[in-house]
């Protein structure tokens, strides 16, 4: 088996930016994506569901097109999973590397933000998926897997499927993203029902904020085709 993906510092230090990235005491600074240098965590703090918005101009976007954000919350309290939830948190991060290095290979092809701001999203989203594995000692599909490879052959074949898809246009690009978006709506929805652990309901609430903020950007894209 694969040793499991550890985030440093990311348990240990009991912060955890849903949506945004890993912090643990100072949060790093680099792009519009996360806090300026000299924020508070207190400043930083909000809702999984609280996003910020500007005019879509320079050095300003308007989260309804592309569906950036940054939400930092405390991680809760590690609960209890079934098996059956184990293989849940497992493809939860196989459908965030799915949708990350999908949208990372449109970023590359077409010129048109929305991609590279919801890539660099799923990233953060894998980074907590990838601590609730750590936390439950369940392996990490996703470990070692180069770009656009994936441990179970349904998404790995979703994914050939949406790269073809979106690399015959930009239109077609933007529609697979809307797929992605809604079946992980789906899917995280039909996961919450019945689950019972704290920080894995709190990952999984703001992983469902996300898809429905980006699924609203690939529809604002889409209809501006």
């Amino acid at each position: 088996m694969k040793r499991n993906v550890r985030i440093a510092t990311a348990v240990t230090a009991g912060v955890l930016a849903i949506g945004g990235l890993l912090a643990g005491g100072a949060v790093a600074a680099g792009t519009d994506e996360t806090p300026a240098p000299g924020t508070t965590m207190q400043q930083q703090m909000m809702t999984g569901r609280q996003h910020y918005a500007g005019r879509h101009g320079e050095g300003m976007h308007d989260s309804r097109r592309d569906g950036s954000c940054t939400g930092y919350t405390a991680l809760a309290a590690q609960g209890t999973l079934t098996a059956a939830q184990k293989t849940t948190l497992a493809g939860m991060a196989e459908e965030e590397k799915l949708a990350h290095d999908l949208y990372t290979a449109f970023a590359a092809r077409y010129d048109v933000r929305v991609f590279e701001r919801i890539a660099a999203a799923e990233t953060s989203q894998l980074s907590a998926v990838r601590t609730l594995l750590d936390r439950y000692d369940v392996t990490d599909p996703t470990a070692g897997k180069p770009t656009g490879e994936f441990t179970d052959p349904t998404v790995q074949a979703t994914y050939d499927r949406l790269l073809k898809q979106g690399e015959d246009s930009l239109s077609g690009a933007l529609k697979a993203g809307r797929t992605v978006e809604t079946e992980d709506i789906a899917a995280l929805t039909e996961a919450l029902s019945g689950l019972t652990a704290p920080d894995t309901r709190q990952v999984y609430t703001n992983l469902l904020a996300a898809s429905e903020r980006h699924q609203a950007a690939f529809e604002h894209w889409i209809a501006a085709e």
